[in-house]
């Protein structure tokens, strides 16, 4: 078992970052993790202006796999997520869909209690604990880490979670592997430009898939086979996703475009991550049991 501090911070995905940690493929690694403002709001008290929003969003990392090389994936098993016991939420002018209506930022300190998030004395919600930020080097270019893109990053898709099986690009040796960004809870859309962002440590197993062309980033877990997209625009991250799952399935399994196609339209579910990035995320859902009566069995790849 390995651990990386989250004194190891980066705030973009590079094939510049020096590694913190070199592992073989199949190995276990626990990350500790700061919330996205790198722990800076400790009360709701804390001023907006003071906030460093050059520490906004950093991820821990990155490790390099050994046996890890270009045109490779990289396997990522979410085996545990623990979260602290409080979060915090931000909104205000310039945040979020609803940022329009606001004159003031607003703070609140979230309580997390009995598997649940304290919004106040009427409203608690059940934790739904996942990462925002995890992802691979890009091949040249330096990526923000609050910012999506094909590499994975600022996701914010609340299915990458506790049970799922993420699988990454491998651009560069090594694969320079990184994660952060975790949540208490979060909804799908993210509209407040955040979920609980909360501190945290997480567990994942990384592994080296050599010899397959996928449509990535991809998720499985015992329910969904799972396709991401992140565009500028809504509307061509969610055709993306689509045309991912068509074309993974039609490759996969031999089934007709035609066919993997009515059957997203009557048994998949298009589904929103996250529009307050500054690529949106969409991604489409397929029920496991419809991608096992096509014939592809995806188990070796599920979290134990």
């Amino acid at each position: 078992m390995y651990r990386v501090s989250k004194e190891n911070l980066i705030y973009a995905m590079s094939p510049e970052n020096e590694p913190v940690l070199r592992i073989p493929s199949g190995s276990t690694v626990i990350f500790e993790t700061c919330d996205c403002f790198e722990d800076q709001i400790q009360s709701a008290d804390t001023p907006f202006e003071a906030l460093d929003w050059n520490r906004i969003n950093p991820a821990t990392g990155p490790v390099y796999v050994e046996e890890a090389e270009p045109g490779d994936i990289l396997v990522v098993r979410i085996e545990k997520i623990r979260i602290a016991e409080q979060g915090v939420m931000v909104t205000g002018p310039n945040l979020g869909v609803m940022s329009f209506d606001f004159t003031n930022n607003h703070i609140q300190m979230i309580p997390v209690r009995d598997h649940k998030v304290i919004l106040s004395d009427k409203l608690e919600i059940p934790v739904n604990p996942m990462i925002g930020v995890i992802g691979t080097s890009p091949t040249q270019e330096s990526i923000s880490c609050g910012t999506p893109g094909g590499h994975g990053g600022n996701m914010d898709c609340k299915q990458i979670r506790e049970g799922s099986t993420l699988f990454l690009p491998i651009n560069v040796p090594g694969a320079l592997f990184s994660l952060g960004d975790l949540h208490a809870a979060m909804a799908d859309g993210e509209i407040a430009v955040c979920g609980v962002e909360i501190a945290g440590e997480v567990t994942v197993t990384l592994e080296v898939l050599k010899g397959k062309s996928w449509p990535l980033p991809m998720i499985i877990n015992n329910e969904h086979l799972i396709t991401i997209s992140s565009e500028k625009e809504l509307d061509k991250a969610a055709d993306q996703a689509v045309i991912n799952m068509v074309n993974f399935l039609y490759e996969q399994v031999e089934v007709s475009k035609e066919t993997a196609t009515f059957l997203l339209s009557i048994a998949g579910d298009l589904r929103i991550c996250q529009v307050v990035d500054p690529l949106k995320t969409a991604r489409m859902e397929l029920p496991m049991q419809y991608v096992k009566a096509l014939g592809l069995n995806l188990d070796q790849y599920l979290v134990k």
